[in-house]
């Protein structure tokens, strides 16, 4: 990497290194998972990975207000694609959108935006083309959700929900496929070429989870219902009785035909973490622990109506966190190891109430 890139493109040295202690201390301010999983890649990946990560987490939080104006959203969402590739529009961008709320957290990473884009001008070219070409196509997305639907996201149709999904998610999938190439010497053409064909699962898997853990979540506080009004109308319901209780068990069997979708998109990505080489040990760090995290949530899922009451959301313990960070760590350099794991997980939650039987089974596959 050439001196001119790795001074960020002209930003001083220290202005690099305060961008760069500001990414470390906002990024579990903003998500806890991923800080833990990032913390596993080494160098400049890591900083391209964190970099990207902030920067779509900057858009969502534009997306997300629930009191701007549709048209400031989308004026918005415009100036932010300038700042990632314009200088002067980076460091004006805080104040042009100092009027978006939301949770503290997440406007604090807005009011920062500056920041971020010194960490992307610091990336070595080819990453920061990247991360540019994927963060880009994932806020276009957005603000054509937006323009679609000015008073709230209101899914209408499966097509249209693999669609958005596509957007705020598959783009991250392609994204981290793409940086594991320029990045890790073991993932070649051949590894690419596999990984290529499931990178969009790998995203888009984990956003069907969540957005099934947070579907009353999302519809009181973000004006948004991501399950398709077709598919709440062949079970009775719409999305005006979503959270209502007397429609509950409509609404779950409309719920089930996602969660069977989550499914098989978890198993799809699943198949992405074992084709990642096993030299690529980081990278597999990197993924398992989301993907055993979404497959305990699922897993709970299936086994409550919480999601469908007001105020209601699905979360796994934290003991079960631990204990999952713990096994899957331990299963990381075995494909057989890390099947008998997510098997396990399925099944029951994995706590260190049992974890004699658990691990066991984990250290006996690997």
């Amino acid at each position: 990497m050439s001196n001119h890139a790795a001074s960020g493109m002209g930003d001083a040295p220290m202005r690099v290194r305060e961008a760069l202690r500001f990414g470390h201390d906002v990024l579990p301010e903003v998500s806890r998972t991923f800080a833990i999983s990032i913390r596993f890649l080494p160098g400049m990946l890591g900083r391209a990975v964190m970099t990207a990560y902030l920067l779509c987490r900057i858009a969502d939080t534009i997306e997300d207000d629930g009191t701007a104006a549709p048209e400031r959203k989308v004026a918005l969402l415009d100036g932010f694609l300038r700042c990632l590739g314009d200088r002067t529009a980076a460091d004006a961008f805080p104040t042009l959108a100092q009027d978006i709320a939301g949770d503290a957290a997440h406007v604090s990473l807005l009011r920062h935006t500056d920041l971020v884009c010194v960490l992307l001008r610091s990336l070595p070219a080819p990453s920061r083309a990247r991360v540019v070409h994927w963060v880009s196509e994932m806020v276009r997305g957005m603000a054509k959700f937006v323009r679609l639907y000015p008073h709230g996201i209101r899914i209408q149709t499966m097509p249209e929900y693999r669609e958005y999904c596509y957007y705020v998610a598959g783009t991250v999938g392609c994204m981290l496929t793409e940086l594991w190439q320029l990045h890790a010497p073991s993932v070649g053409r051949v590894e690419f070429a596999r990984l290529w064909e499931k990178c969009r699962q790998f995203g888009e898997a984990l956003q069907t989870v969540n957005i099934l853990k947070d579907i009353a979540y999302d519809a009181e506080h973000e004006n948004a219902i991501y399950i398709p009004a077709a598919s709440l109308a062949e079970h009775g319901s719409g999305h005006a009785t979503l959270l209502t209780e007397s429609y509950r068990e409509r609404n779950h069997a409309a719920v089930e035909d996602f969660v069977r979708l989550a499914w098989a998109d978890l198993d799809d990505a699943l198949e992405y973490l074992l084709l990642v080489p096993r030299r690529a040990v980081a990278i597999r760090a990197f993924c398992v622990l989301p993907l055993l995290f979404a497959y305990a949530t699922l897993r709970d899922l299936t086994l409550t109506h919480e999601m469908l009451r007001a105020g209601g959301s699905v979360k796994i313990s934290r003991r079960e966190v631990r204990s999952l960070m713990v096994a899957g760590l331990a299963a990381l350099v075995s494909n057989r190891a890390l099947r008998t794991l997510v098997a396990r997980v399925k099944a029951r939650p994995f706590t260190p109430l049992a974890p004699a039987a658990g691990l066991a089974a984990v250290a006996a596959s690997a």
